[in-house]
């Protein structure tokens, strides 16, 4: 335990100002999950340049597809953040090490599994979306390429989970921006200059991803006698006790994601029936709303282990002044892409493409989607603090009353039983997020959290 103080590896977040604790944290997140996004970004200008709507509606849905398959990763790594922190903050440090390699071992088994689905379900779910026909056999090529990284992405997640559990966000980040260089310079390199379109685009990522894998991994061996997991093969045994602990809280908080995703690409079937140019705007306009989200993501990150940390520890006052903190930074997030949203719409689509059917609808999507801001800034906050102290049941119904129920609802109602086309379909989506902030707001304020039993 002495050497684990000494290194710095773990940080104990339970005492000091927790305003400025939460930003020195937050930010190697926000510039992390910043450099993710920049991933699909890079792809998706290059390719929306190269090879036009097609391209771009192509990336857009596999996209979508392959962040679903990622969902019990999230959904584990999730959980094994909030244990890790929670053990830390109780100071039982000679736990982790068992539900580190549990970790490891679940999230790899799966990993392999949805990448024999992802070859096999392909075309069957490229068809299910109702992909437009030009971009049909190129969004096939994405997912293949992007299931046989599977295993490479998932590691990623898993290691970088690890570090968030202990209080790390510095050795995530520079992972990114290795791998973000990486995924750049060969995205030029496989599409522009060997010309291999779609398929270049999803190896540049799958490289890069690796790359990302590859630091962590590296970085946690060199410091495995400073946590207490030595990376021998027994390690990686599941121990009872954390498989259980893992599945209880891994296992919501995937279903959580899933209920999200199912929705989003409800939402992509529907306007991907109107046009290609209209599927080719809501992939552009997801990316760059991902940038705010992922962003402002890091402050989620920060909270759920500030959170957990001190819910352990039993300081509910300090839990509840995480959350204040993460509102705060999350709108000061959110203001800034507010002004850029009103300052420049043609100028942030047009670096994806310079189709003038696609820059058309730009403002559109735009009009609709801002309406979810207030709700965005909510959740960053709230839903750390829910991940936090481990209620992955109640984050799992939230997820299905913003997904299943709103987003899924309020698309259909708005666009098509009332007639709003397009417009109702961005508008139907930004709104169901409000089925997430307002609970998660009324549950930190009404306090049961304060009696709950904690996971490890």
């Amino acid at each position: 335990m002495i050497s684990l103080a000494r290194s710095g590896l773990i940080r104990d977040y339970t005492t000091g100002p927790v305003g400025r604790q939460l930003l020195v944290f937050s930010i190697p997140f926000m510039l992390s999950n910043a450099l993710q996004v920049l991933y699909s970004i890079v792809d998706m200008i290059v390719v929306g340049q190269v090879l036009g709507s097609a391209g771009l509606s192509a990336v857009s849905t596999s996209a979508q597809v392959v962040n679903f398959m990622t969902l019990l990763c999230v959904g584990f790594s999730t959980g094994g953040q909030v244990r890790l922190s929670q053990l830390i903050g109780a100071d039982r440090r000679e736990a982790l090490s068992g539900s580190v390699g549990t970790l490891f071992t679940l999230t790899a088994a799966i990993a392999l599994v949805m990448t024999a689905l992802g070859l096999v379900f392909a075309r069957p779910v490229v068809e299910l979306l109702q992909t437009p026909p030009e971009s049909f056999g190129l969004a096939v090529q994405y997912l293949v390429i992007s299931s046989l990284g599977m295993l490479f992405s998932y590691g990623y997640n898993t290691a970088a989970a690890v570090l968030r559990g202990m209080g790390n966000s510095r050795q995530p980040c520079i992972s990114l921006v290795m791998a973000a260089v990486v995924n750049f310079l060969l995205d030029l390199l496989f599409v522009v200059r060997l010309n291999w379109g779609v398929a270049g685009a999803a190896a540049a990522t799958v490289i890069g991803q690796t790359v990302a894998f590859a630091w962590v991994m590296g970085y946690l061996f060199r410091h495995r006698r400073e946590f207490g997991f030595d990376f021998r093969v027994g390690s990686f045994f599941p121990e009872p006790e954390a498989a259980r602990a893992l599945t209880r809280l891994g296992i919501p908080f995937a279903l959580r994601s899933a209920a999200v995703n199912i929705s989003m690409m409800f939402v992509t079937g529907l306007v991907n029936s109107v046009s290609v140019e209209a599927s080719a705007v809501f992939g552009v306009g997801l990316k760059v709303d991902e940038i705010a989200r992922q962003v402002s993501l890091g402050v989620t990150y920060a909270v759920s282990t500030m959170a957990g940390q001190n819910i352990a520890a039993r300081e509910y006052v300090r839990t509840k002044r995480v959350v204040y903190w993460g509102w705060l930074y999350s709108f000061l997030i959110y203001l800034v892409f507010l002004f850029a949203y009103l300052r420049g719409v043609r100028p942030l689509f047009g670096l994806f493409t310079s189709d003038e059917g696609v820059l058309a609808l730009a403002p559109v999507y735009v009009a609709a989607i801002l309406w979810s801001f207030p709700a965005m800034i909510i959740m960053r906050g709230t839903n750390g603090f829910v991940q936090g102290i481990g209620n992955s049941g109640l984050s799992l119904v939230f997820a299905i009353l913003d997904g299943f129920v709103l987003r899924i609802g309020l698309s259909w109602l708005l666009g098509i039983v009332w007639d709003l086309g397009l417009f109702g379909f961005f508008l139907g989506y930004g709104l169901a997020t409000y089925g997430t902030a307002i609970p998660g707001m009324i549950y930190l304020w009404g306090g049961r959290w304060k009696k709950r039993r904690l996971n490890i």
